[in-house]
This record gives structure tokens, C-alpha cells and sequence, in this order.
């Protein structure tokens, strides 16, 4: 029995000295410690050895058992220890990793590279409500009772009185009863129609409408007003036209258009073949829309212009479908990180 004891201890330290990772310390633990092991085994013969020798080979037994289980927990410290030690570590002067943000949404983007635009050309900003009554969004605009924008085909109406504002124009009304020209003005904003959702259409979008009061206000200084906005916005090689239209709260009235920034005028499908696109409406305040605010029409003259917000984010980045800006989809968000 003794030198069985001294067979199976020599035996562990050889087999010790050469164990180096967690894997092998495994192995070993099962040879020498496991149920079915080689200690367990020689502990369970101590039955069969000679009553009067059991003391002295129980003494043997315990030491044996006591050194093995004191090398294997050396032997696992020292795997652990040379483990944590070759582990990266940390290099403080690193700069830290970049967190992840998110940015404007595209329309917030576009509307307020417009707005910063004509800030730059001495204009304010003004803001209005969304509700709106039917006075100022019709009335004081010079709207016919008749007119079919105020069919219920259009408009979104609350009651009699209230509606939701189908344009921003009627901030221009508001301004022009609290402030003496000369009025210089933007009115950023949210409307709402009563239309059916399509690829080009929407029941909300924005609009961005403008206005200038003052004395001897000329059609020519609107007209160089929205080329200089328009060339900062589209680029100073753009081509431009005004056509001829109508609006009940201008007069006369006109459409501007730019040469195709797609195609550069050679005819796409985004301009219909026809070079030019529509980006803004605008004219001379109609006379009417002054003896509303109070306003001598014989000695105040103005412009007025809008715009949709959505239509130019369409066309400037090629989009096809308005709804895709209301859907709050972030692999379509994530395409358009912050302009500034």
C-alpha cells in the first residue's frame, strides 16, 4: 500500500509540473480527484489493509490527499494569475469611443437651411397658430365666400369658426395688424388639408410663406429676393422663370422655377421632361388683403411668396414618396445626418 502511495504521488507531481492552462488542470483533477479517481480509489482499498497497519497507512492516505489538493489549488492560482495578466489593458490616453447620435429630422434640416437663408436677407421669423379661424385663414386673405378652397374637400374644419390652417399665410394677417411697416417676415410652419395620402400628397406638410411691406415695394424686388434665395439654396448656376398664375391674396400673381438640378434642363423624370421645376408661388399683395390690416393700399406696396417644405426636400434629394417623411423609418432617418 505504501508504495502505491508513493507511485501515485510521484506520479502527480510529474504530471503536475507540465499543466499550463485550465484544460489540462481538468484533466488532471479528474485522474486524481474526481469519484472515480485515483485517490478516491486508494482511500476506498484502506478497508482491505491489516487492522494493525491502518493508523500508520490512514496517516499516509490523508497526507497524500492533503498535498494533492494543496498543488492543485497553486497550481489553479498561478493558471488564473498568468490569465488576468496577459489581458489588454486599458491605455487611458485613448480618446473615448464616439456615442452614437442621432440628428434633425430632414425636414427640420431643410426648413431651417431656408430660414437661415433668408435671415441672411434682413427677414424675421414668425410663428402662428395651427388652429386657426376661418377669418384669417380665408377671410382677411381675400378668399370669395365661394371659393372652392373652402369646401370641406380641403380644409380640416373644427366648426363654424375653427379649422386647421390649410397654408402659414395667415400669420402675414396677424403680423400686419400688430406691427407698422415696414414688415419683413418668414412664417415657418406645419398645415393641413383634407387630401388623399399619395406618393406626391399629404393630409400635413410644412410651408414656409414670406412677406414685405414697406413704401414703393416693387414686383422686381421680389424677383431678385428669390433668385438670390434660390441660388444660395439650389446653387449659383441655376436658371430661373416666373410664369404667370393665380392667388386670391396676391395680385398680380406668379410661379417661379429653376432649371432642373437633376438633369440640368436636359428633361428627366423628376421634371417631366420639361428642364424646369416649380418650387415656389408668389406676387404683389393683393389690395383687398391691405384694407384687412387696415393699410392704405395708395401708400403701402408688398410682396408675398410660400412654399411647400416637403416638395423641395423631394426634388433637392430625389425622393419619390412624401409619406416616407412621416413614417419615422430610422434606416431612411440615418441618410440624412445633421447638415451643420
Amino acid at each position: 500500500m505504501n508504495e502505491r502511495i508513493l507511485s501515485i504521488k510521484n506520479s502527480f507531481i510529474t504530471e503536475s509540473a507540465s499543466v499550463s492552462d485550465t484544460k489540462a488542470l481538468e484533466i488532471l483533477r479528474i485522474k486524481y480527484l474526481s469519484k472515480n479517481g485515483l485517490l478516491p480509489a486508494l482511500l476506498s482499498d484502506l478497508k482491505n489493509v491489516a487492522k494493525e497497519d491502518k493508523p500508520a497507512i490512514g496517516k499516509e492516505l490523508n497526507l497524500l490527499k492533503n498535498f494533492v489538493e494543496s498543488s492543485f489549488k497553486e497550481i489553479k492560482e498561478r493558471i488564473d494569475s498568468a490569465g488576468s495578466s496577459s489581458k489588454e489593458t486599458i491605455d487611458l490616453s485613448l480618446p473615448a469611443r464616439a456615442l452614437p447620435l442621432g440628428s434633425k429630422h430632414i425636414i427640420t434640416q431643410t426648413m431651417e437651411e431656408i430660414t437661415d437663408i433668408f435671415k441672411t436677407l434682413g427677414f424675421g421669423v414668425y410663428e402662428g397658430p395651427e388652429i386657426e379661424s376661418d377669418y384669417y385663414n380665408f377671410e382677411a386673405l381675400n378668399f370669395a365666400p365661394d371659393h372652392p378652397a373652402r369646401d370641406m374637400q380641403d380644409t380640416f374644419f373644427i366648426n363654424d369658426t375653427f379649422l386647421l390652417r390649410t397654408h402659414t399665410t395667415p400669420v402675414q394677417i396677424r403680423i400686419m395688424e400688430k406691427q407698422a411697416p415696414p414688415v419683413r417676415a418668414i412664417m415657418p410652419g406645419k398645415v393641413f388639408r383634407n387630401e388623399a395620402v399619395s406618393t406626391r400628397s399629404h393630409y400635413q406638410f410644412h410651408q414656409i410663406d414670406g412677406i414685405f411691406v414697406d413704401h414703393k415695394v416693387t414686383f422686381a424686388e421680389l424677383k431678385g429676393t428669390l433668385v438670390a434665395f434660390a441660388k444660395q439654396f439650389y446653387g449659383s448656376d441655376i436658371k430661373f422663370r416666373f410664369r404667370a398664375s393665380y392667388f386670391p391674396f396676391t395680385e398680380p400673381s406668379a410661379e417661379m422655377d429653376i432649371t432642373c438640378f437633376i438633369c440640368k434642363g436636359e428633361g428627366c423624370r423628376i421634371c417631366k421632361h420639361s428642364g424646369w421645376l416649380e418650387i415656389l408661388g408668389c406676387g404683389m399683395v393683393d389690395p383687398n388683403v391691405f384694407k384687412s390690416v387696415n393699410l392704405d393700399p395708395d401708400v403701402y406696396s408688398g410682396y408675398a411668396f410660400g412654399m411647400g417644405i416637403e416638395r423641395i426636400a423631394l426634388l433637392k434629394y430625389n425622393i419619390t414618396d412624401i409619406r416616407i417623411f412621416f413614417e419615422n423609418d430610422v434606416r431612411f432617418l440615418k441618410q440624412f445626418p445633421a447638415l451643420k
